[in-house]
């Protein structure tokens, strides 16, 4: 085979794997599958979902290798690619105007400006994108392969409300694109970011009567609110809801998830942490949001949180050895965190001082945890004296130890002069950092 196109280059080789065992490694780039050029990682895929197939890869040194894997029923091949393709990522061409892109201060690390709109990245990453970057070609493969689920930015059923959001006349193409989609059986997961005066109201009740009437392709329908920083010279004039806003958007919201538990026996449309904050009103109980579908987009993460929190803390003992820690979190996260500290007060030995940080870095109208930089911590709470600190994972960049602001763990360690420990954002792993046990038994489901 001559002249082949550049291929995906190997980023990962997990032990034990077959990889491992045919020698293929990290920077190696994976040319053919069977006789057919990989373009991109639906390609590879696709074309790998075999139990046996030829596969080309050409060797750092230029080497090229042609091996022929077998493997068991749901064995793994075992390795990951560094791109979704060799000819990069597809780029947003919208112009919306509540993009948090576009709200980011100058100076941060390059890949924080890119705004991707790639099909191949909400497959495989549940990364959302908008269908106004769709040519016929791609949205024929995805019908052709069956590419599902996919997760798409919504915003507004409405034609007009939509092009006005993300000022793009191709955003106006919506409705049919969803119907294509429902109409080949496509698993959608939607989302709307809702802005104040743009498509709430009378917009947002047909956008989510609209997307109910696609159920059981559309899965779920996630509400969110816009998210506004200090940096918008020259973008639109938008403001955040009022907590009143924020209540009347939940009653609303109640009414439509139990006409949709009635017709579908799910939920069907949620609402992110940061609605109940700003309301000020408690976080429903996990069987409101079904299988957790968007969890990653903020939605229903403390409801499950506190579950696992509480169901852990019946392992807890009544006393451990002298411990005191310190736990980091966001504005809208703060009275969450204070109802759960209340219930280890009677754990003697434990001292655990919560520090609510500030958003100066983005503006204060940014409260979530996952939005804290390094700098606006180390600036806000000084130095803590050897003593240990907690991280939520979400602040930090994914699979990395560095924070938006680029800081790096190890950096704000040594400014608050403390020992570092990460947690995931999970009940049980919150519980055994903040107590340094090993809790007993396994999470709850």
């Amino acid at each position: 085979m001559t002249n082949l196109a550049q291929g995906l280059v190997v980023a990962a080789v997990h032990a034990g794997s077959i990889a491992e065992e045919m020698e293929i490694e990290c920077g190696d780039q994976i040319l053919a599958i069977d006789g057919q050029e990989i373009g991109d990682i639906i390609d590879f895929q696709y074309l790998t979902a075999e139990d046996e197939f030829t596969l080309l890869l050409e060797k750092a040194g230029g080497e090229l290798w042609e091996l022929e894997i077998e493997r068991s029923y749901g064995e793994e091949l075992g390795l990951e690619v560094q791109a979704v393709s060799s000819h990069g990522l597809k780029l947003c061409r919208n112009n919306c105007i509540f993009c948090f892109v576009a709200q980011m201060p100058p100076g941060m690390r390059a890949s924080l400006y890119d705004k991707d709109d790639d099909y191949r990245l909400s497959l495989t990453q549940g990364s959302f994108i908008t269908l106004s970057n769709l040519d016929e070609d791609e949205f024929e493969r995805i019908l052709k392969l069956h590419l599902s689920p996919l997760y798409i930015s919504v915003h507004a059923w409405d034609a007009e409300a939509r092009v006005r959001l993300m000022k793009n006349p191709r955003a106006g193409d919506l409705s049919s694109q969803l119907k294509r989609l429902a109409g080949a059986g496509i698993q959608i997961h939607s989302q709307i970011v809702l802005v104040p005066g743009y498509n709430d109201g009378e917009v947002l009740e047909q956008t989510v009567r609209e997307l109910g009437n696609l159920h059981p392709s559309v899965q779920s329908i996630a509400v969110v609110p816009v998210g506004l920083t200090k940096h918008r010279a020259n973008l639109p004039d938008l403001r955040p809801f009022t907590p009143e806003e924020a209540w009347s958007i939940l009653a609303k919201g109640e009414m439509w998830q139990k006409e949709y538990r009635r017709k579908t026996g799910r939920s069907l449309v949620y609402f992110s942490d940061e609605f109940y904050a700003s309301a000020g009103r408690d976080y429903p109980s996990i069987e409101i949001y079904d299988d957790f579908a968007q969890l990653e987009n903020g939605v229903g993460m403390a409801s499950k949180f506190r579950q696992e929190f509480d169901y852990a803390r019946q392992s807890l003992p009544p006393a451990i050895p002298q411990r005191k820690v310190h736990l980091i979190t966001g504005v809208s996260a703060a009275p969450f965190f204070e109802d759960l500290l209340k219930k280890l007060t009677p754990i003697e030995g434990l001292t655990v001082q919560r520090h609510t940080i500030i958003n100066s870095f983005f503006g204060p109208t940014v409260t979530v945890a996952g939005l804290l930089t390094a700098q606006d911590i180390a600036g806000q709470i000084g130095n803590i004296k050897g003593e240990i600190f907690l991280i939520p994972r979400v602040m930090l960049k994914a699979d990395e130890e560095v924070f938006l602001d680029d800081r790096s763990v190890e950096w704000l360690a040594e400014e608050l002069q403390g020992i570092p420990l990460v947690v995931e954002n999970q009940g049980r792993a919150f519980l055994e950092a903040v107590t340094g046990l090993d809790l007993e038994g396994e999470d709850c489901e």
